[in-house]
């Protein structure tokens, strides 16, 4: 059996307040897996990529992936400084609003962070940069800058982006909501072929149909709960709770609206 890569236990993000963003999420994922996170708004489920990521600071509980764990109690990281930074390196992230610098062009931002972080001599950082483009469709878009570029073809450069730093973890924080409905297949297209390639990716998705076709693993969070988990078409054929069966109800509404 293969050894869980990604490994969360009890984690809790308390804001102040004691609004309770994620309560006592434990979950695992295999290496070369895609999982799923659904739920509605407000449920933790982004919250709780930030706090994979470490953008946001977790209150208490442990976070592994492959060899590198932090720790956390009393709203402080128990780790050092070090090993958080090998933590997070393991790890990048795909936000709903791209984010790409306005003033770079495509080839620059994916070949920034290469140069900066890693240390690449930018001539390899450039090339690296357009094999990505490549990769996602875009090559003969290196030159444009972001206001030039639709938000399907913004968010392949945000994923080419993240692949530039070779981590062993993708995280997808609703990748296509900010995209018109014409263009989210283009970015799901990528985002399945990385799954095909045995790439491990945790994907927080109103996509449903994506989820079911692409995951291994789904997670339906409610209230920053883990309410349940399973197969996609476990959890979406057959809900055990109500919370579940309720949301799935609400959605099939709202796309028939």
């Amino acid at each position: 059996m293969t050894a869980d890569f990604i490994e969360v236990r009890s984690l809790r993000k308390v804001y102040g307040g004691g609004v309770v963003a994620v309560d006592d999420v434990s979950l695992t994922l295999q290496k070369g897996r895609t999982a799923a996170i659904i739920g509605s708004s407000g449920c933790g489920k982004s919250t709780f990529l930030r706090c994979l990521n470490l953008l946001e600071t977790p209150t208490s509980g442990m976070m592994r992936i492959g060899e590198d764990s932090v720790n956390f109690a009393e709203g402080k990281m128990n780790s050092g400084k070090e090993q958080a930074l090998g933590f997070r390196k393991s790890m990048a992230m795909v936000f709903q609003s791209f984010d790409l610098f306005p003033h770079m062009t495509a080839l620059r931002n994916i070949s920034l962070a290469p140069t900066l972080v890693n240390g690449m001599p930018r001539e390899e950082a450039e090339e690296l940069a357009l094999q990505l483009l490549d990769r996602v469709g875009l090559k003969h878009r290196a030159d444009a800058y972001p206001g030039q570029l639709s938000g399907g073809q913004a968010q392949r450069v945000a994923i080419a982006r993240a692949l530039a730093m070779t981590p062993r973890v993708l995280l997808f924080d609703e990748a296509t909501s900010a995209l018109d409905p014409e263009l989210v297949g283009e970015v799901l297209a990528v985002i399945k072929e990385l799954a095909n390639e045995g790439h491990t990716l945790l994907v927080v998705t109103h996509e449903l149909a994506f989820a079911r076709e692409v995951a291994e693993t789904l997670f339906f969070f409610d209230k920053g709960l883990v309410l349940e988990s399973g197969r996609p078409e476990d959890l979406l054929l057959n809900p055990k709770t109500e919370r579940l069966n309720a949301f799935l109800k609400r959605f099939q509404r709202a796309l028939h609206d």
